[in-house]
């Protein structure tokens, strides 16, 4: 039995729900199981049936963010194998972001937001498995192989150059000061896409190629799903 499923009960959902709603209307500084019980409508020690801490509660909650992200991208990619192209692919990775409030706030270390739930070392797990440098690493070299980028540069410039750029993207749309000042552009998912095509060249992928890409993508979406199951429920097992 998975730890997800250990709680799909409808009282860890309701707990659940009620740490997301405190949690986004005013950050982590302050909250405690007490009040996220008292939301719930459960009792201080039901929360601590399914989570030994705070921490572990919130990281729960954290989690299944970033694996509700992970069944929309295999759905997406599924759905349209044309969104592994590179120019398509990172832009939609920088809206997904924008709509898990979670991920967002982990990849930008809003602390503001997490406190030290953003540098915990879980958390630290869970961005090795999916954050900006962690995606680098695992899509490059399949776009490299199957004609998608190219290949007359290192994988790490390259990676170290990708990475830089959708950070770049992510804070213009997510920070609170402006980043860019005097610049404005009607369409940010164009200039973000012919970014990518200028930084990893035009592809060159057959039909295919483009296939192979698809396949190898919902492959190693799926094996970071298990992992990120595995690390939730690795809080049950120490």
């Amino acid at each position: 039995m998975t730890a997800i499923t250990e709680h799909d009960t409808a009282t860890a959902t309701r707990i659940l729900a009620a740490a997301r709603e405190l949690l986004l209307k005013r950050g982590v500084k302050g909250l405690t199981v007490a009040e996220i019980a008292q939301r719930s409508h459960v009792g201080k020690g039901t929360a601590y049936l399914y989570w030994a801490t705070k921490e572990d509660l919130l990281f729960g909650l954290v989690a299944r963010d970033f694996l509700a992200v992970l069944d929309h991208e295999i759905a997406a990619l599924t759905a349209d194998p044309d969104l592994a192209r590179p120019h398509r692919l990172c832009p939609h990775l920088i809206h997904t972001a924008l709509d898990n409030p979670f991920v967002r706030a982990l990849q930008t270390g809003d602390t503001d937001l997490l406190g030290i739930l953003a540098k915990h070392r879980r958390s630290k797990e869970l961005l090795d498995l999916l954050g900006p440098a962690a995606l680098m690493y695992t899509v490059l070299p399949v776009w490299r192989r199957h004609g998608l980028a190219r290949t007359d540069w290192s994988l790490d410039d390259q990676a170290y150059a990708l990475q830089a750029l959708m950070i770049g993207f992510l804070e213009t749309t997510t920070t609170r000061i402006p980043v860019l000042h005097n610049v404005n552009v009607d369409e940010p998912d164009k200039v973000m896409a012919a970014a990518v095509t200028a930084l990893l060249g035009p592809d060159q992928a057959d039909p295919a190629q483009l296939r192979a890409t698809a396949n190898e993508g919902l492959t190693l979406l799926a094996e970071r799903r298990q992992s990120v199951l595995a690390l939730i429920g690795s809080q049950h097992s120490r």
